[in-house]
């Protein structure tokens, strides 16, 4: 783990989405005390506690005047037609991996591309730092988080957050092939490659960390919810 560099890293906050089930709005501008819920992923990602990522980047595919006030790059979707997580990951990759075929360049190439989604504000300060260690200690292609989520019975069990990931930009051609093949699923493509999962699930961590709201019940329910001391 000395040897890894969070300059090396691209981030991105996954922003994209239709937000059906919120009945079509942008969700990642949706307010959770007092800030877009986006912009509070940025912030997340710049107190990591490996150091900021080199670059951080917001996915989305509307209102992107106002995503790119917060001085981060905004990037949509290459995919027309709202594909999904996994589009947004071949977008980031476009701009801060591979160069795309007949394409000059980006300025700046990174060695790993960490993902985040917007609608879960609250994710944990060491997310970086841990996938990392996992990624490198095991020499894995993909490191994914997961995380306790509790069963309607009450029972506690781990759930992958599969777009809660680590991985190096060098899976760019996978992933284009992937897409164009039809490939929509996060965990159908992550499955192909040398993937690690790493449980936050330790005493001190949040079990309400990777609480992501899909609904306006659900944001509302997570602004009652104190969050934990970092």
């Amino acid at each position: 783990m000395a040897q890894f560099d969070p300059r090396e890293v691209c981030a991105v906050v996954l922003a994209g989405g239709m937000g059906s089930r919120m009945g079509g709005i942008d969700k990642g501008l949706q307010m959770l005390a007092g800030q877009p819920l986006a912009q509070h992923c940025v912030q997340r990602l710049q107190a990591q506690s490996t150091g900021a990522p080199g670059l951080i980047a917001i996915n989305a595919n509307r209102n992107a005047e106002v995503y790119a006030r917060w001085g981060c790059p905004v990037w949509a979707d290459e995919i027309d037609g709202y594909a999904g997580p996994l589009a947004g990951f071949q977008t980031a990759l476009q701009h801060c991996g591979a160069a795309p075929t007949g394409q000059a360049p980006a300025p700046r190439r990174y060695a790993y591309l960490l993902t985040v989604a917007c609608d879960t504000p609250r994710f944990p300060l060491d997310l970086l730092a841990r996938l990392a260690r996992a990624l490198e200690s095991q020499g894995a292609d993909i490191a994914v988080a997961s995380a306790p989520e509790q069963s309607r019975s009450g029972e506690w069990t781990l759930r992958s957050q599969p777009v809660f990931c680590l991985l190096r930009t060098a899976l760019a051609p996978s992933l284009d092939a992937f897409l164009h093949n039809g490939g929509r699923k996060v965990d159908a493509w992550t499955a192909q490659h040398h993937t690690t999962v790493v449980a936050f699930d330790r005493a001190q961590d949040d079990p309400q960390a990777f609480f992501n709201a899909n609904t306006l019940a659900e944001l509302r329910l997570l602004e009652n919810t104190p969050a934990c001391p970092v």
